[in-house]
């Protein structure tokens, strides 16, 4: 485990990279009109990309190879698909209990923000309500995320950092996702940004969080099950969220173009790297 202990920082500061970059996302729509929406779906496409191959490729088959120091391949094989579908169910009963309104990973246009800003602004309570529900799954959807970074960047600081730019690219439209809602609770953009940063430090927080209750128990079964949920949490974000919503912002063909290209990307860097 030296090894884990050497990659800590940079593990850590990769988490805070992906999860700051909400704030990209918060100045976007703080700052910008209108959406760019065939430049989001390529990105979003791409992120999907690099996620889903690394997934498949890279971390599932090294989950597998780690557990199989403990255990025989056939054991490991099967601890590593149970991994791989739990990774999929937590995310998955996440996305399902967060509301739709409230869920950050429901994604939003920058014009909302102008449109509404000519309507009643909402009673007190209801804006307080708001705000405490969109802070909540903000908080919730991201602890999943962080500790998927972190994760992938403890192992192999190599295969963490394209990770951690996939997040990134993933969290810069959700930033605008939570400035929205957070500026029809207050009316405020300034508040929107400042929940929109705070929503991606729910990332790095939940890497330490995971880190520090994991840690007692990290040992190589332990670690390749969780390399492997972390797996199945990247695919089922590509699937229900990335991919969706890059068609969403724009055509099917510049998400599809986007996903290949992404998939080029990994594919090269984990051969160059």
């Amino acid at each position: 485990m030296n090894l884990f202990q050497n990659n800590l920082a940079l593990a850590f500061l990769l988490t805070l990279f992906a999860g700051l970059s909400t704030s990209i996302g918060s100045l976007a729509a703080y700052y910008s009109k209108k959406t760019n929406t065939s430049f989001l779906s390529i990105c979003l496409g791409f992120s999907a990309g690099v996620m889903i191959y690394v997934s498949f490729v890279e971390i599932f088959p090294k989950s597998v190879e780690i557990l199989s120091d403990s255990m025989s391949l056939k054991l490991s094989e099967w601890y590593a698909v149970g991994g791989f579908f739990f990774g999929i169910i937590l995310i998955g009963l996440i996305d399902r209990l967060v509301p739709d309104y409230e869920n950050p990973h429901e994604m939003h246009h920058i014009e909302e923000i102008y449109t509404d800003e000519q309507k009643k602004v909402q009673k007190e309570k209801a804006m307080h309500r708001m705000g405490i529900f969109t802070a909540l799954a903000i908080a919730i959807h991201n602890f999943p995320e962080g500790l998927a970074t972190f994760t992938a960047a403890l192992k192999d600081p190599g295969l963490g950092i394209p990770i951690a730019i996939a997040i990134a690219i993933h969290n810069i439209p959700e930033g605008i996702a939570v400035a929205v809602p957070i500026f029809y609770a207050t009316g405020s953009r300034k508040k929107a940004l400042l929940y929109s940063s705070l929503s991606g430090m729910a990332e790095p927080l939940g890497a330490l969080i995971g880190y520090a209750v994991l840690r007692p128990f990290m040992t190589d079964v332990v670690f390749g099950f969780v390399f492997s949920s972390v797996a199945g949490i990247m695919v089922f974000i590509s699937l229900d969220e990335l991919l969706p919503s890059a068609e969403e912002y724009g055509e099917h063909h510049l998400s599809i173009y986007g996903l290949f290209i992404g998939m080029a990307f990994m594919a090269i860097s984990l051969l160059l790297f």
